[in-house]
């Protein structure tokens, strides 16, 4: 007996019109995927030129402005700094002149109570020592 190999053929006759096919498949699906890549390409370039072109240019606007903003606070927080820091010195410099005027008075004026004091005491101290003895004797009289 001879074999048959017309089973054989067909069987091999449709896995090549499969593989075909699959190959065709797979071909159409990577043209579809690159058609859709670059369809998704451009709306992103429009998209990015439409939206967000004009978005960014705003926002380093924006920006500049708070860069222009933070540049004079800060110039202007030194300057405050600086007036405040000439303030206080000014302020040290003028306690220190009241605290000197002040006890420069009050040490005359301590001085001048101590002396009257001291001129009273001696007075009074010398009264009492050098009391005349005619005095003393009159009072017994």
């Amino acid at each position: 007996m001879t074999p048959d190999l017309s089973t054989t053929n067909v069987i091999l006759g449709l896995i090549a019109a499969a593989t075909i096919l699959q190959s065709l498949l797979v071909l159409g699906l990577a043209i579809g995927s690159y058609v859709f890549y670059r369809r998704t390409s451009t709306a992103v370039a429009e998209l990015e030129a439409q939206q967000l072109a004009p978005l960014r240019l705003r926002v380093d606007d924006i920006l500049a402005d708070v860069k222009i903003i933070t540049a004079r606070v800060s110039h202007r927080t030194e300057r405050v700094d600086d007036a405040i820091a000439g303030t206080m010195e000014r302020v040290d410099e003028t306690a220190e002149r009241v605290r000197d005027s002040v006890r420069g008075r009050l040490d005359r004026a301590v001085g001048m109570v101590r002396g009257v004091r001291a001129v009273i005491v001696s007075i009074l101290s010398s009264e009492s020592r050098h009391e005349p003895p005619a005095a003393a004797a009159s009072g017994r009289v």
